[in-house]
Parts: structure tokens; sequence; C-alpha cells
């Protein structure tokens, strides 16, 4: 690779208008490709391994990797028949360069660098958290001002600032996330991986006033270090502790009940610290993404309560929730929206990219 950068291929920023955007998405174990006109969403394919990790009750990284691998060209192949575009239509390839799992993420950047190089287009490696709130500008339009936006997935519960280019992060989970307290939990109940959609099944019919569980770095004196901070390794505690107590005293744990308990904890935390932080930043505007968004209980919560404090709630729907390349594709756009320049063509994949940084 040569070391100028103003001497690679496709290093010049583009121009205004409305750009085709590949967007190309594996920082887990979803290998997502989407085409998408600026913000106009033209087709979204996702090719999950999810089943492969399923009997191990979590990711296996290698396993990952090698299913994007198999995955990846039939993948873009089928986004380009279903969009009727060819590569050569194409003007800007954005894929994720981080977090993620490190293996995961260097099979989509290095297919990403193949194309730009190729075809000689712009390259932008991107982070697939800050891709979660983008990719809310493809279903409601491209945001008008700074907002702010909850992030909360398998791996992350961040609170963040959005104001164009800009990436301020309020606060973040200190242990467990969102998504991740839920598989562990219903790994206890002997819940199928991924467990949330099946925790948020049993909720809907159960009572979440049943079991109170501990809502952390909500009391007063967390205020000054953590206000916009979360942490969910205590209530994941709270819940097995829970658990083991009704099976030595011969009872069967009521899972309705405990799910709606258990995820209502959740929700209550993340919306109060949401609706804290906007207050405190005087925004008006709250984007919600990431796979723990399709949570109903938190869904439910936000509108309810962002409503009542006189915010407004973005959220995309469920399917632009799970990991998939629109979010890419929309992350690219919101890029070169604000001017941003394209990646070196020697990044690597940032597993801890840093989530201040949209582009690598």
């Amino acid at each position: 690779m040569p070391n100028d950068a103003q001497a690679q291929p496709g290093r010049a920023p583009l121009g205004p208008g409305k750009p085709l955007v590949l967007g190309i998405e594996t920082s887990c174990d979803e290998t997502g490709v989407a085409l998408s006109r600026g913000f106009d969403l033209i087709h979204d394919t996702v090719a999950s391994s999810v089943e492969e990790h399923a009997r191990f009750g979590g990711i296996v990284p290698e396993v990952a990797s090698r299913a994007h691998l198999e995955a990846m060209l039939p993948t873009v192949k089928a986004t380009l028949a279903a969009g009727n575009v060819r590569l050569a239509d194409i003007d800007v390839i954005v894929a994720t360069a981080g977090p993620g799992l490190i293996g995961s993420l260097a099979v989509g950047l290095a297919a990403a660098k193949a194309l730009a190089l190729a075809l000689n287009k712009p390259l932008y490696g991107v982070n697939h958290v800050v891709g979660h709130a983008l990719v809310d500008q493809l279903v409601h339009g491209p945001f008008d001002g700074p907002v702010l936006a909850l992030v909360v997935s398998g791996g992350h519960s961040s609170l963040l600032v959005i104001d164009g280019p800009r990436i301020i992060e309020l606060g973040r989970t200190l242990d467990d996330a969102a998504g991740e307290a839920f598989d562990k939990v219903g790994r206890l109940l002997g819940l199928p991986y991924p467990a949330g959609p099946h925790i948020d099944r049993l909720a809907r019919s159960g009572d979440p006033a049943t079991i109170s569980f501990p809502r952390a770095l909500t009391r007063p004196k967390d205020q000054a270090r953590h206000a916009f901070d979360f942490s969910f390794s205590g209530l994941k505690t709270a819940a097995a502790r829970w658990i083991e107590a009704a099976r030595d005293d011969g009872r069967e744990v009521p899972l309705n009940d405990f799910a709606a308990s258990f995820s209502a904890a959740i929700a209550d935390v993340l919306t109060a610290k949401t609706i804290a932080a906007a207050q405190h930043q005087g925004l008006d505007t709250v984007i919600v993404g990431g796979g723990f968004s399709a949570n109903s209980q938190l869904r439910d919560l936000a509108a309810d309560r962002f409503s009542a404090a006189g915010l407004k709630l973005r959220i995309p729907p469920i399917e632009l929730c799970t990991d998939n390349g629109a979010m890419i594709a929309a992350a690219g756009a919101h890029a070169i929206r604000h001017g941003l320049a394209p990646s070196d063509f020697s990044i690597g994949a940032d597993s801890s990219m840093p989530l201040t940084r949209l582009v690598a």
C-alpha cells in the first residue's frame, strides 16, 4: 500500500448529491450487505450464523469468521441483484471497522478494501455502534440538529450525542450490557440462545411488579461519577440468586412474572438515564437503536416516558435494530453528508474502536 494517502484510489471526498453506497457489516455473527442512495435504502440482505452458535450458548469467534468468509460473496451478489445494481455503479464502499470480533471485522474490511481498490472507489471504515443510531435516518430522514442516542445491544449500552460529524460519549456500561445480561439470565432459565426474544415474549404476559430487582447506579451517591453510566452485573447476580433460592425451596420459577420483572428493571434504568441525559444536554430528540431496542418493554416505556418528558422518540423498525448492512451504509452516508474524508486503505480492524470516532 502506498504511504501517501492522496495517491491511493478513491481518496478524494465525494461531492454533493446522493452517492450510491454499498455497506458491509461483519462485526459479530451476521453478514450484512446493503445498498442505499444516500439515506434512501434500496436493499438490505443479512446472512446469519446464529444457529451455528446456539449449541454453544454464545458466539464462537472462529465459527463466526468462517461463516463470514462463506457468506460474503453470495450476500454481495444477492444484494446487487435485488437492487438491480452493477458493481460499476457504486460510488463508495463502507464497512465496519470496529468495535466487534477482530476476526469477523477483518473479513468484512478485507472484502471492502478489495472492492474499493478494484473499482477505484472511496473506502470508509465506520463505527458499528454509532451505526446503530445512524440507521434511523434511512427511515425518518436525516438528523436536522444534534440528537441523543441510546444504543443498547449484546455488547453495548451507550449514551451518545451525535452532532453532525461529532460524536460525544456521555455514558456506557461499566460491566454487562443489557443484551448480555438477558443472555446470561436466559441461560440460567434454560432458554435457547439468544435469550432476548424469549424473555421478551414471556414478559408480555407477566407482572413486572412481582419481583423487586435492583436498579444500579441510580442512587444519589452514584450521580456524581456515573450519572449516565450503566451497570447490569448486579442485576444479573440478583436474578441468579433469586432463581437459586426458588429452586432450593422446591418452587418453580414463575417464568412470565420473572421475565417481566427482570425486563422492567433494565428498561427503567435505560429510560430514566436517557431522559436525564437529554435534559442535561438540552436536547429534544432521542434515537434508540441496537439489538436490544427490539425489546417490547423498552419500546413501550420509552414511548410513554419520553413523551411525558417532552422528548421526540425516533426508533427504527425491528428489522433495522439488529446488525445489518443498512446501518453501515447509513453511517457512510452520514460521513459523506458531513464532509468526512474517506479512510486510508491501510486501516485495520479495531475491536475496541472508540465510540467518539465515526470513521477510522
